[in-house]
């Protein structure tokens, strides 16, 4: 008997479209569901069994917004999505975006907006986690993804924030730096476990880190960064080694030094984290960690498509996606100096 998938390759449309046109839904042109019967016709699909489809519409709603409500030009979450976008293509669901503006009057809900469209399945990222509507659509009874951030009884996919940030304060402790500053970004899961991952390691290897060394600055906010670093720089005793809460944020940071006519990494030492490509390619090359977005998009897809195909079987789980280490050329090796 003919699938979804064999009318949808006819017909040169994507399975969700497919799904869409013969369960007669309103998002698609006369001349496609035309198309579509047609072929099914041909193929020998029952349209008299379309109802056993009817709960499946292939389309996954994707709820995403960053900090600075401008979606895609944040590296890490526009990495994440690429991500998850291609597998789930690959796999013939659509890409459905929820409306995430405050701003529009009378908007609907999150949970009104995916029922709408009649989603399978929705992946939450870089949001307002504890807003009241996002609260209501993970208690819905729609499979969910979260990205970076854990509810109870959902799925969740993470990057390893403690492990990079233990991974990355070995590194600089390696390098003979004891007086290490750490400016981290807005309260959030990923944030907590930065924090923790820097002061497990700094206590491990008997650093003591003065409460002014460790500020918090908005993440992405090259502004804030600026006047953070400008203040550890003024300290009496100021720190040989800085870590930013993003490799974006850091070049606020390099921008301070070098204004004092300071030299990175021969008189401050700075270290980011996300592994943004731009600044891979700048000399210095940034010290950072690498997170696995291509890892992390694919897994969240995976686990939702799981939820949605097969939810009896699929277990609600928080995985952690570990990053590398890129050393890059901004941390001075203070063991050879003393030499």
């Amino acid at each position: 008997m003919a699938s979804l998938k064999d009318i949808s390759l006819k017909c040169g449309v994507s399975i969700a479209t497919v799904s869409k046109a013969i369960n007669f839904r309103e998002d698609v042109s006369e001349e496609t569901r035309e198309m579509v019967l047609k072929a099914a016709r041909e193929l020998g699909y029952s349209l008299t069994a379309r109802t056993l489809n009817a709960t499946r519409t292939y389309s996954i709603g994707v709820l995403f917004v960053d900090e600075a409500n401008s979606g895609f030009t944040h590296d890490y979450f526009s990495g994440v999505l690429d991500s998850f976008k291609r597998t789930v293509e690959d796999k013939g669901y659509d890409i459905t975006f929820i409306n995430c503006s405050t701003k529009q009057p009378n908007r609907s809900t999150y949970l009104e907006q995916c029922r709408r469209h009649g989603v399978d399945g929705v992946v939450l990222a870089s949001i307002d986690f504890d807003a009241p509507e996002v609260r209501e659509l993970v208690a819905s009874d729609l499979p969910i993804v979260t990205i970076d951030h854990v509810f109870d009884n959902r799925v969740s996919i993470m990057s390893d924030n403690v492990g990079g940030m233990t991974e990355l304060m070995e590194y600089v402790v390696s390098k003979g730096h004891r007086r290490i500053a750490y400016l981290y970004g807005n309260q959030s899961a990923v944030t907590s476990g930065r924090i923790a991952g820097f002061y497990r390691t700094a206590e491990r290897f008997g650093i003591t880190v003065p409460d002014e060394y460790v500020m918090q600055v908005p993440y992405r906010n090259v502004e804030a960064t600026y006047m953070a670093t400008e203040t550890l720089l003024g300290l009496r005793t100021p720190p040989t080694c800085i870590l930013f809460s993003d490799d974006f944020a850091a070049m606020g940071g390099l921008n301070a030094i070098r204004a004092r006519g300071l030299s990175v990494p021969d008189d401050v030492s700075v270290a980011g984290f996300d592994g943004m490509r731009a600044l891979q390619y700048l000399e210095p090359k940034l010290c950072t960690i690498v997170q696995d977005t291509e890892n992390i998009g694919i897994l969240a897809a995976k686990k939702l498509m799981a939820l949605i195909e097969a939810p009896k079987t699929t277990i609600v789980e928080q995985i952690k996606v570990p990053g590398k280490l890129s050393e890059g050329h901004t941390i001075c090796d203070l063991t050879k100096k003393k030499k």
